[in-house]
C-alpha cells in the first residue's frame, strides 16, 4: 500500500524511516506547513511534495495517511483524511481529550475508513512474551503494578516550540506527551481501571501550563492496585529506562524499555529461556529518556505493518482507534483527579 505522511518534523522522520523500510508498504508523499522542510524531507526520502494537506489526499495512489503534526492538531487532519478515503495512522495521542478522538472515531465509521493510533512499544518482542504470560494466567492473581517513566527534558525542549507544554496542543505535560506509550502497555497488559486517585505539579520548568511531575494510584478492574510515575524533571547522565512492573501471586515481571530485569514464575516453562537467552535487560540506558531523538524506527516500522495487514485481512489493527483511547481516558482522568483533588471513576 501507498503512504502519505501529514508533517514534516522529526516525527515526521520517524514514519518516512519506518515507511521506507516496510515489507508491505511504500512512500509516496508528504504535506507539511513548512515548504523547506517538507522539502528537505522528500529529498531525502525520494518520494513526492505536496503544497498542502489537500493536495496529498486527492492523491488516488494514496491508500494511508500517517500524521505526525502536534497532538492537539490531529483532529482536522484525521477528519480531512476520513472524509477522503483514506486510512489513518496517527500519532500518540490520537488526539488530546476523548471527545476530540470520539468525533475522529464516529467519522472514520461513516466513512469505511480505518483509524489506528501509533504505540510502538507494543511491537518489541519482549511486550509480547509479557502478554502472552499475562494472558496464559502465570501471574495468578496480579496483585501490583506499576509504571515509571522518570524522564528528563531541559528548558531547551519545552522553548523549542510554542505548542509545547500548552494544555491545548500538547494535551498536558509528562503524562500525555512522554509517559502515554507506558501508561498504554499498562493497560495492554492489566485491562481496565475502575478509580484513580492523583497529585501533578511543575516543579523546575518555566513557562509552561503542564505538569512535569505527576504520580497517580490506580484500582483496577480485575482488583490489582497500581501506581503511575511520569516525569520529565528526573536528570540522569543517560537516562532512565520505562518501567513496567506486574506482580502477581504465581510470579513478578519487571520490565525496562524493551527488555526484562526481572522475569520469574513460580513455574517455569520451556518459553522462559527464549526470555533468558534474548530479552533479558544489559543496560541501564533509557530509549528515549533524555533525548527524543535515541528512539529507533523498528516499532513503527512493525505498527504500520499491522495496519497494512489488519486492512487486508479485514481484521482490527493491534492499536485500533478504540485501543488508542484508552490511555488518553485514563491520563484524562488522572488530570482530573489530581485538578480537583478527588477519586476519579474511570469505567
Amino acid at each position: 500500500m501507498k503512504f502519505g505522511i501529514i508533517g514534516s518534523g522529526m516525527i515526521a522522520r520517524f514514519h518516512a524511516q519506518a515507511i521506507q523500510a516496510m515489507s508491505n508498504g511504500s512512500l509516496k508523499g508528504i504535506a507539511g506547513r513548512s515548504i523547506d522542510k517538507t522539502q528537505a524531507l522528500a529529498d531525502e526520502f525520494s518520494c513526492q511534495v505536496y503544497q498542502n494537506i489537500q493536495e496529498l489526499l486527492a492523491d488516488s495512489e494514496i491508500q494511508i495517511v500517517t500524521i505526525a503534526t502536534v497532538s492537539g492538531a490531529h483532529l482536522d487532519s484525521c477528519l480531512a483524511a476520513a472524509k477522503a478515503g483514506k486510512h489513518i495512522i496517527c500519532e500518540k495521542p490520537l488526539e488530546v481529550t476523548t471527545h476530540r478522538i470520539d468525533q475522529i472515531l464516529d467519522v472514520c465509521r461513516e466513512n469505511g475508513v480505518t483509524c489506528a493510533g501509533i504505540f510502538n512499544r507494543r511491537f518489541y518482542p519482549a511486550i509480547q512474551e509479557f502478554k502472552k504470560a499475562v494472558d496464559q494466567g502465570r501471574f495468578g492473581k496480579i496483585t501490583m503494578v506499576e509504571a515509571a517513566i522518570k524522564w528528563y527534558r531541559d528548558q531547551e525542549y519545552y522553548d523549542s516550540g510554542a505548542w509545547r507544554g500548552t494544555w491545548a496542543l500538547d494535551g498536558g505535560g509528562a503524562l500525555m506527551n512522554q509517559s502515554i506509550h507506558t501508561i498504554d502497555q499498562l493497560l495492554y497488559l492489566c485491562g481496565p481501571v475502575k478509580s484513580v486517585t492523583a497529585s501533578m505539579a511543575c516543579l523546575i520548568h518555566e513557562g509552561i501550563e503542564v505538569e512535569d511531575t505527576a504520580v497517580a494510584q490506580l484500582e483496577f478492574v480485575n482488583g490489582a492496585l497500581g501506581v503511575i510515575h511520569g516525569s520529565t524533571a528526573c536528570w540522569s547522565s543517560e537516562g532512565h529506562p520505562a518501567e513496567v512492573q506486574v506482580c502477581g501471586e504465581k510470579g513478578s515481571v519487571f520490565m525496562a524499555d524493551t527488555a526484562f530485569r526481572v522475569w520469574d514464575f513460580a513455574q517455569e516453562q520451556p518459553q522462559d529461556q527464549v526470555v533468558y537467552d534474548k530479552l533479558m535487560s544489559g543496560s541501564d540506558k533509557g530509549m528515549g529518556a533524555n533525548d527524543p531523538n535515541a528512539i529507533d524506527f523498528y516499532g513503527h516500522q512493525r505498527n504500520f505493518e499491522d495496519v497494512v495487514e489488519a486492512i487486508e485481512l479485514g481484521r482490527d489493527p493491534l492499536t485500533n482507534g478504540s485501543e488508542a483511547r484508552r490511555a488518553v481516558a485514563l491520563i484524562g482522568a488522572i488530570y482530573e483527579s489530581a485538578q480537583n483533588n478527588s477519586i476519579k471513576i474511570t469505567l
